[in-house]
């Protein structure tokens, strides 16, 4: 006797779940690999690195208290406000101080580094963020369409028709200066990004036949999202939240330095850069190096996100 039993009846689905994971995961492999293979996402990789130990090492690396000033502790001689940087193994005399004191006689140097923590939580908070509701508006718009997507879709064109600084400092001059609130603000500008990748994807792959198939099989929406949809559309995703932590770490810089993002004492590179802005040419330490440390991070992530975007791209070809 034949048995009825098809093989999608006896748990083919089940199957091509299995391969479709191992295909997957070997994608994932190769990207790596890639990336390994790429100079400037190694580059960026080791600056990333660099920066997230120092971020955790801060109280290990700094010298003195980042919000301590220097002005009464014995020993201390001399002009303390914004004094130059000063190394004894250089054959400077005075107490060690790497990169100098500010304009609060605060250690320049242990500030930076204490910065570093600040500016890096920011940037990867803020993009989580933005990811985890972007991408879930998205999917929601371009999957079930219509109205749904309709009126989502329009909601984040209003957000993008504004010009996206802008837009964070008028949210946080309505809620009020300070760090968390400039981390909300940035939050908010970000997300029609998400939006719009996600949608784009969910449009393309929920007409592919694995996902119809699934459809028939009276599989549930949220099986098809999760099983299917996500794993398949986070490309584009992470790779675009790689660039965008830079770009979130100069905006909260930006804010910071207009007086709207972290306040003092808090040590955080766009704050240290607004205190010591008038001093440009009398005291070009108290600038210089904050702007550099800005610089440095937002070049490691920029030159991550480029080599991840070709590690990642199929279309490349590659020996």
């Amino acid at each position: 006797m034949v048995d009825p039993m098809t093989d999608m009846d006896r748990g083919q689905p089940a199957r091509l779940d299995v391969t479709e994971r191992h295909r997957s995961s070997n994608l994932w492999f190769e990207a790596a690999r890639n990336l390994l293979h790429s100079p400037s996402a190694v580059l960026g990789l080791i600056i990333i690195g660099a920066l997230v130990l120092t971020a955790i090492a801060a109280p290990l690396i700094a010298t003195h208290d980042p919000i301590k000033t220097m002005i009464g502790v014995p020993g201390e001689i001399g002009r303390l406000p914004s004094k130059p940087p000063c190394i004894p193994i250089l054959g400077c005399d005075e107490p060690m101080h790497i990169l100098g004191l500010d304009l609060n006689a605060r250690d320049l140097f242990s500030r930076i580094i204490f910065g570093t923590r600040t500016s890096l939580s920011v940037g990867v908070i803020t993009i989580s963020l933005s990811i985890i509701v972007g991408t879930a508006l998205g999917i929601t718009a371009g999957f079930f369409g219509g109205t749904v997507d309709n009126v989502i879709m329009r909601l984040m064109d209003v957000v993008l028709a504004f010009p996206a600084l802008l837009l964070a400092i008028s949210i946080v001059t309505i809620l009020g200066p300070g760090l968390t609130n400039a981390l909300l603000g940035i939050t908010i500008t970000f997300i029609p990004q998400y939006a719009r990748l996600s949608r784009a994807s969910v449009l393309s792959i929920k007409e592919q036949e694995f996902v119809v198939a699934e459809r028939a099989l009276g599989a549930s929406p949220i099986r098809i999202v999760l099983a299917h949809i996500l794993p398949n559309s986070i490309t584009p995703i992470v790779v675009q939240g790689t660039l965008g932590i830079g770009t979130a770490i100069l905006d909260a810089a930006a804010l910071s330095f207009l007086g709207l993002g972290a306040q003092p004492p808090t040590p955080e590179w766009g704050q240290i850069l607004s205190e010591s802005r008038n001093y440009l040419f009398t005291s070009p330490h108290l600038v210089f190096f904050p702007g550099i440390a800005i610089m440095i991070t937002v070049l490691g992530f920029n030159l991550l996100g480029d080599g991840m975007r070709d590690a990642l791209d199929p279309r490349l070809n590659r020996s």
